[in-house]
């Protein structure tokens, strides 16, 4: 079976962004990228299960959403680290959207300490969340693509799958990453028949997980990064908007660098 293709890839190219009518589904979805995935899914049409581990406010985020958009907005408790239940809530919310179209697989963690005194536990935390977590999560989508006959799958990765950041240490994220990036190609080969699978990899986000680090760390990122700025989450808003909508049709396997010039120089 040929890639998916539209019966009319000539429509007005802004209704091939529109999502009205899909369900989505994204993981780590109500928190600084993830939510910003969300977000965009839902203003662009579709209905939306944002899946969290242990956010508080989980449901009032999906409400508030909601009646922003007006679209279906509903949170799912589920750890992608753990096979069968990543498996058993991508299910349920296929089976309560009545279909489930599109993925993004976005849920991760990071790290920082010098290769040679991570203790197990420190790297298969990170392995378990980033890597593995993100193959459970692609794994129970592509079975109900599969089933259905077509779905959409979008890897959140890092700049630190094709690069070494610096001054951090970080070897177990950046290879975590790179294992997202090389996963994604290899699965949008595995099933062309029946899915579209591809990545962003965005530089330094303005989220919680940055605002942490210390002064000279951020101002030595800044003298790398030509755009001489963190990226908002909200400006990677189009590009999740992009790959799960009918104006990618065509587009398997790529990763797609947003940040700011950093990996150019």
């Amino acid at each position: 079976m040929p890639l998916y293709k539209p019966s009319n890839p000539d429509v007005h190219v802004t209704s091939q962004f529109s999502l009205k009518g899909k369900n989505a589904a994204v993981t780590g979805g109500v928190r600084g990228i993830g939510l910003a995935a969300s977000k965009a899914l839902a203003e662009a049409g579709a209905n939306v299960a944002i899946l969290y581990t242990s956010t508080k406010d989980a449901e009032e985020i999906a409400a508030k959403l909601a009646s922003e958009t007006g679209v279906t907005v509903k949170a799912y408790k589920a750890s992608v680290e753990n096979k069968d239940e990543i498996t058993t809530v991508l299910n349920t919310v296929a089976s309560d959207f009545g279909s489930l179209d599109i993925v993004v697989a976005n849920a991760g963690i990071a790290s920082h300490h010098p290769a040679e005194d991570y203790t197990e536990d420190q790297w298969r935390a990170i392995m378990n969340v980033n890597l593995d977590g993100a193959f459970w999560t692609a794994q129970a989508a592509g079975n109900i693509f599969k089933k259905q006959g077509r779905g959409n799958l979008i890897f959140t990765a890092s700049v630190s799958a094709i690069l070494v950041n610096v001054p951090q240490k970080q070897a177990a994220y950046n290879a975590s990453k790179a294992g997202v990036v090389q996963l994604a190609r290899c699965l949008s080969v595995e099933w062309v028949d029946f899915a579209r699978v591809n990545c962003i990899s965005p530089g330094f986000i303005a989220t919680d997980m940055l605002a942490v680090h210390p002064q000279e760390w951020r101002e030595k990122w800044f003298s790398m990064i030509p755009a001489n700025r963190l990226c908002d989450p909200a400006e990677l808003k189009g590009a999740y908007v992009f790959l799960a909508s009918d104006a990618s049709t065509y587009m398997t396997g790529a990763n797609i660098v947003i940040d700011g010039g950093y990996t150019l120089p």
